[in-house]
């Protein structure tokens, strides 16, 4: 069995199995030998490499990427599908596991020691949508160790992951995201390019996970709700806005502002990641003794 990434190729082992795909899961195959391509070269796959994949449907990705890297492990939350993954499309595949799991209940740190030669690892995939950001971050935040992510969104995630300040798409995801990680856009994939044609665009988005935080940050729970308070509410100046934080008052918040450096009539949209840190720092000073 060569490539699954033709529309005959996917249609064939879905009614072979009489699959039945699952709006619920978010269950859109992608069909698109380029796009494919891309997305190996933008998780700059080599020999060597430890893969984690969440979502490989039938196991198109799944394949390409296994005649690379030392190992695979996919996360199908789909128990339908592990007898096509394992009974047929990668069953000539020793260096690829699958694994009949949630990824969000998964211990991903003691998968990667139990599975992955304890990495480091880049996770791959293109990723139910219903539940992006929640896998992303959980990447992100749990201390694994990841060096790309490398992932299909849903065109506006990804707009959002790679904002600048002063647009539209810019907030509290593109700080977070932007926080630990370098940002590239990989690849576009309209919607005629799965099956079934999901209603929305998507992006393949690269993020290249820094080796230290760039930021200088004293508390990151503090810079997390300093940002999440900025854009709580995005039409109100950041004056009004550091309120949501529940702890300051306006006297103080002026204070910090201008400790900051930071005009007190600015709106969150237009702070820059080096702005949020400074500000958090400063609000940092403020947070009440325990």
């Amino acid at each position: 069995m060569d490539r699954l990434s033709s529309h005959r190729a996917t249609k064939d082992v879905v009614e072979k199995h009489g699959f039945k795909f699952s709006k619920s899961l978010g269950q859109n195959f992608l069909i698109d030998d380029n796009v494919i391509d891309k997305i190996l070269r933008g998780a700059r796959l080599s020999e060597g490499d430890y893969i984690i994949e969440v979502g490989p449907g039938i196991g198109t990705l799944t394949r390409e990427m296994g005649k690379v890297a030392q190992k695979v492990v996919a996360i199908e939350i789909d128990k339908t599908l592990i007898p096509i993954l394992q009974g047929e499309t990668l069953k000539d595949f020793d260096n690829i596991e699958v694994i009949n799991q949630d990824i969000l209940k998964v211990n991903v740190q003691e998968l990667v020691k139990e599975k992955l030669n304890g990495g480091p690892v880049k996770l791959v995939a293109n990723l139910p949508y219903y539940i992006t950001t929640p896998i992303v971050m959980k990447f992100l935040e749990e201390d694994i160790p990841v060096t790309d992510i490398v992932v299909m969104v849903q065109k506006e995630v990804a707009d959002r992951m790679n904002a600048v300040p002063g647009t539209k798409d810019y907030g509290a995801l593109s700080v977070a995201v932007q926080y630990y990680c370098d940002t590239e856009i990989v690849a576009k994939a309209p919607r005629h390019m799965f099956i079934p044609q999901p209603n929305v665009d998507s992006t393949v988005i690269g993020l290249h996970v820094r080796e230290e935080i760039k930021y200088p940050v004293d508390n990151e729970e503090i810079f997390f709700k300093t940002v999440k308070a900025a854009f709580g509410q995005r039409r109100k100046t950041l004056l009004n806005a550091l309120g949501g934080l529940g702890f300051l008052s306006k006297d103080e918040i002026k204070e910090v502002l201008s400790a900051a450096n930071i005009d007190e009539k600015r709106r969150g949209e237009t702070l820059s990641i080096e702005e949020f840190a400074t500000l958090s720092n400063k609000v940092n000073e403020k947070v009440p003794s325990k």
